[in-house]
């Protein structure tokens, strides 16, 4: 799925959000379920953790991705973690440390439902926000100068790779969706009683400034997208292909580490099986 890896800089008004794959709920029927199979390998191996990080715009469809993508996880091996506004808890610890909290343990996989990435998104283009973390020498919004997110950014980069070195394999995808497409969604939530409930007079609000939104996005891709913390940037408008090429990068990526396996049994326990299983039978 190298098409849809970051790997050299972008610039995000060129790349495709309109892409639609014939069968691609029949071919991620069968891809979660492999999936699922190879989550229980890695489990068992208990050497790697797998942190999937999902960013996009309001209806990019991150959550029913999250849905439908690990549907036949075991639910041991698998968390969701939504990170919104911060609480005054949160706000009283630097700003990746709620991130830090829930990181997945190994053998297990964390999905980040809007990430770490927030903190230079929607903080940057609405920068009165950083006020609120309480950080020395931040006393105005002229001191959020370019100074002040580049050491975000080398403090982002340095995070992952801490975590990448010592066994976690990154994933980070952004949902590319159309801003007609959006406009769309958010139609039919204000169209659908059942749906009315998703929609925010915010979500407008912030329209206002897609294109804010879009160049903070490509700034960060382009500044973050590293060998070991990939960014790929899938098309969204049609949802059952994002969630297709999602699962598809997932599983070719993981199938790529030749040494996840299932362990050995003890040599004693697997001469004995015969007996053991006798044992059973006779009891």
């Amino acid at each position: 799925m190298d098409e849809f890896r970051v790997t050299k800089a972008i610039t995000i008004k060129d790349t495709n959000t309109k892409l639609v794959i014939d069968d691609a709920k029949k071919h991620l029927k069968t891809l979660r379920k492999q999936l699922g199979d190879l989550q229980n390998t890695m489990y068992a191996h208990d050497k790697y953790a797998v942190l999937v990080c999902i960013q996009g715009m309001d209806t990019a469809g991150k959550d029913s991705l999250i849905r439908e993508v690990f549907k036949d996880f075991n639910v041991r091996g698998v968390s969701v973690h939504s990170f919104k506004v911060p609480t005054e808890l949160e706000l009283g610890h630097d700003y990746l440390w709620r991130h830090y909290l829930v990181l997945p343990e190994r053998g297990k996989f964390g999905i980040f439902n809007r990430t770490h990435y927030e903190n230079v998104l929607v903080t940057r283009v609405h920068p009165e926000y950083i006020l609120g973390e309480k950080i020395p020498d931040v006393n105005r919004l002229e001191d959020i100068n370019d100074e002040f997110w580049d050491t975000r950014f080398e403090q982002i980069n340095n995070f992952e790779k801490h975590i990448a070195e010592n066994g976690t394999i990154i994933f980070k995808f952004f949902l590319h969706l159309s801003e007609e497409e959006q406009k769309n969604r958010l139609l039919r939530r204000l169209n659908k009683p059942n749906k009315n409930w998703k929609f925010s007079p915010g979500d407008l609000r912030e329209r206002k400034v897609w294109d804010d939104y879009q160049a903070c996005y490509q700034d960060a891709i382009n500044r973050t997208s590293k060998p070991h913390a990939p960014w790929f940037i899938i098309p969204a408008d049609d949802k059952p292909t994002a969630r297709y090429l999602v699962a598809k990068v997932l599983y070719e990526t993981l199938i790529g580490y030749t040494d996840i396996r299932e362990p050995e049994l003890d040599k004693d326990i697997k001469e004995n099986l015969a007996l053991y299983k006798k044992q059973l039978e006779q009891d």
